[in-house]
């Protein structure tokens, strides 16, 4: 077994395959996320970290706690878990040695959310997240992000357009001022404003069977969600990576394209994100006044669920 040290980080069994079916080593993690740090860690820092780890053998599964066993000098912030109904203590991933420590741990996706600990009451942005139908081209999933870029441009705004790192893309949009309910409701307007300049291909639809082939703008992730941060690799065959993109270079782009072999090459030694992310920005009043007419698609989702669910119940036996 190959290892190493870096920057004080013993990192092991470098060689050994990272997880089942991902065709990468531990090391081609490892190697890539070091590659990166210098533009990774700016946008993990201070955030409440949530990470997707793999072990050969089992599922992926998602860590929010900090894990048993870590150095004192990786910093934490304590966090109440609603899903877990007690107290976490998330990592802060403020630089390289804390970021090599998690590749290490096999940590393979960042999540991180649009706050910095102790400013949870001042978002930094809000994000579309474009989910094409199975089985798509992704042409169809540019041809949305063109629609939300429109939607922007009707409101004044601009935002920045990156691959997810799986089949879709993120369009994101700093913004400053605003506080989380506002910023929620800004982002279910844009959605359903993008949505209505072409309903054939675009849908807020949250149940996936009303969707009828159509692509999803989901405004969920705004407000207290996460999404994965740009350069971070996703658990998929190869490990594609979360890459920015110019909005010209969106048509001839390809999610799996980016991965952490080929990241590097790809997105050279600077940082397209950073370049491509505007100032942040206020968010128009009429457009924040729009999005809190529209209600919350989990919580409409779930009472649709219930309603469908009673009606066949009702409905009378063969």
């Amino acid at each position: 077994m190959v290892h190493d040290e870096r920057d004080g980080v013993r990192l092991t069994s470098l060689d050994a395959p990272l997880g089942d079916g991902l065709e990468v080593t531990k090391g081609d993690l490892v190697d890539h996320l070091d590659a990166f740090a210098d533009r990774l860690v700016p946008q993990l820092a201070g955030r409440p970290l949530s990470v997707k780890r793999v072990r050969p053998g089992q599922e992926p599964f998602m860590q929010r706690n900090v894990a048993k066993g870590a150095p004192e000098w990786v910093r934490t912030v304590p966090v109440w878990s609603f899903g877990a109904h007690r107290e976490v203590h998330q990592v802060l991933c403020d630089d390289r040695r804390t970021l090599l420590w998690l590749a290490n741990q096999r940590a393979v996706e960042f999540h991180v959310p649009f706050f910095v600990a102790g400013a949870e009451a001042e978002p930094t942005g809000i994000v579309l997240d474009l989910d094409p139908p199975e089985g798509a081209d992704f042409g169809v999933v540019v041809q949305a992000a063109e629609l939300v870029r429109r939607a922007l441009a009707d409101a004044g705004l601009a935002g920045a357009v990156k691959t997810s790192g799986s089949k879709g893309v993120h369009v994101v949009v700093p913004v400053r001022g605003v506080p989380p309910e506002d910023a929620a409701a800004a982002t279910r307007a844009l959605a359903a404003r993008a949505a209505a300049l072409d309903p054939d291909l675009a849908t807020t639809a949250y149940i996936r069977e009303d969707r009828h082939g159509r692509v999803f703008l989901d405004s969920t992730r705004s407000g207290s969600s996460t999404i994965v941060a740009a350069y971070s690799p996703r658990i998929r065959p190869g490990l594609p990576v979360s890459a920015p993109v110019a909005w010209e270079d969106l048509p001839a782009a390809r999610p799996g394209d980016v991965t952490v072999r080929t990241a590097p090459e790809r997105l050279g030694d600077g940082d397209p994100w950073r370049a491509l992310l505007p100032d942040p920005q206020e968010l128009p009043a009429d457009l924040v006044a729009e999005g809190h007419t529209i209600p919350v698609a989990r919580v409409q989702a779930m009472h649709e669920g219930r309603r469908r669910a009673r009606a066949r119940r009702a409905e009378p036996g063969d």
